[in-house]
């Protein structure tokens, strides 16, 4: 039995696609389709590390996640597979094998390729995070100012780019930053703006602050 033969897909003609099959056909792409799968976070990522001491020295050692469990790779049992907790219950996976050597050099930036990983840290840890990582002597970018969070970006042991992001702003309660970050960026093309900056987001939480909940202001009351 074949799957997803049956599948149909909302496609705009200029841009790629993909048949039933998943494999890529030239000329148009799926922009939305008509049977789509309601996905609700993150599971969890996987990297093919190398050996088992190199990866937990990183990230428990330097990134502090805790170990949670290993196991081996079931689907190829000579990896170790082992699990770590970044810290929003969610997991980053790596696939250990002793005979592999850790490279020194950055990981290869080609199509479909993870560019880099991001982990979140609060603005108090931030601000330290230049010092913390020269007293490991980690080579970093410094810290660098995005509009709506700070970054800074080091590579782990085996060359992939890890970024350490905090967000600037707090959400109302009840707000997704997703949902803050949604409005800023309707004001910022309004404004014809290049990038978000702490402009838009203020504007955007102020629009949000109390969206839904009624004044009475709003009404006649009687005195």
């Amino acid at each position: 039995m074949q799957h997803g033969t049956n599948l149909r897909w909302v496609f705009r003609s200029h841009q790629p696609r993909y048949d039933g099959s998943m494999n890529l056909v030239k000329g148009v792409s799926m922009t939305k389709c008509d049977i789509s799968i309601p996905t609700q976070g993150l599971h969890h990522i996987t990297l093919t590390g190398a050996g088992r001491q190199i990866t937990l020295d990183f990230w428990e050692g330097v990134l502090g996640m805790p170990f949670v469990f290993e196991q081996p790779n079931l689907d190829n049992l000579v990896e170790t597979h082992l699990y770590f907790d970044p810290g929003d219950d969610r997991l980053i996976t790596v696939f250990c094998d002793e005979t592999r050597e850790p490279r020194q050099e950055k990981t290869p930036i080609v199509v479909g390729a993870v560019h880099h990983i991001a982990f979140s840290v609060s603005q108090a840890v931030s601000i330290h995070l230049p010092e913390k990582l020269d007293q490991l002597g980690i080579v970093h970018s410094g810290l660098k100012d995005r509009g709506f969070m700070t970054s800074l970006y080091f590579r782990e042991p085996l060359g992939l780019l890890i970024e350490l992001a905090a967000y600037k702003f707090t959400p109302p309660l009840g707000v997704s930053h997703a949902r803050v970050l949604f409005e800023a960026h309707r004001i910022r093309v309004g404004a014809e703006d290049l990038a978000i900056s702490d402009r838009h987001v203020a504007k955007a939480l102020e629009r949000l602050a109390h969206q839904g909940v009624p004044s009475l202001s709003d009404f006649d009351v009687e005195k």
